[in-house]
């Protein structure tokens, strides 16, 4: 069976804390690479910088990605995504606090697969990463990149 990462690409350390505590609690023990810039995250996809060694052919099944990120901010780390062949049919969760109407309309003309919102309340965020969980990694079929 291949390899079913999740990147996760978030900058604020409560918020990754809080995500893979969420993914613990669910179960999901897929291996986790946490991103926590847009650069870093690039670098894992594209296999460049610190990542230049690792083996491209091994994608993340999911992309759950924030959009306030320094350096590269999510929007950007999205185009990129869908500017590529290798990575343009990845899906692209945007797990973000932002409720911004022109970040959900901007996420998904990019290509995001879906939008969720980070709920304040711990349960209620469980259970989002429940149903993420369920349905990315479990449901879901990934065309072959290879």
């Amino acid at each position: 069976m291949p390899l079913k990462i999740i990147l996760l690409v978030e900058d604020n350390p409560d918020d990754e804390a809080l995500t893979l505590r969420a993914l613990k609690k669910n179960n999901i023990r897929n291996e986790v690479v946490v991103a926590r810039d847009g650069v870093e995250a690039l670098d894992f996809l594209f296999a460049t910088g610190a990542y230049a060694d690792r083996d491209i052919r091994i994608m993340p099944q999911v992309i759950l990605l924030d959009l306030k990120l320094p350096r590269v901010d999510g929007l950007e780390v999205l185009r990129r995504l869908r500017a590529d062949d290798r990575t343009k049919c990845l899906p692209v969760v945007i797990l973000t606090s932002s409720s911004e109407e022109v970040d959900i309309i901007k996420s998904y003309h990019l290509g995001a697969n879906s939008y969720v919102r980070k709920p304040v309340d711990f349960e209620q965020f469980m259970e989002a990463v429940r149903h993420l969980g369920l349905y990315w990694l479990i449901l879901n079929e990934n065309p072959s990149l290879l």
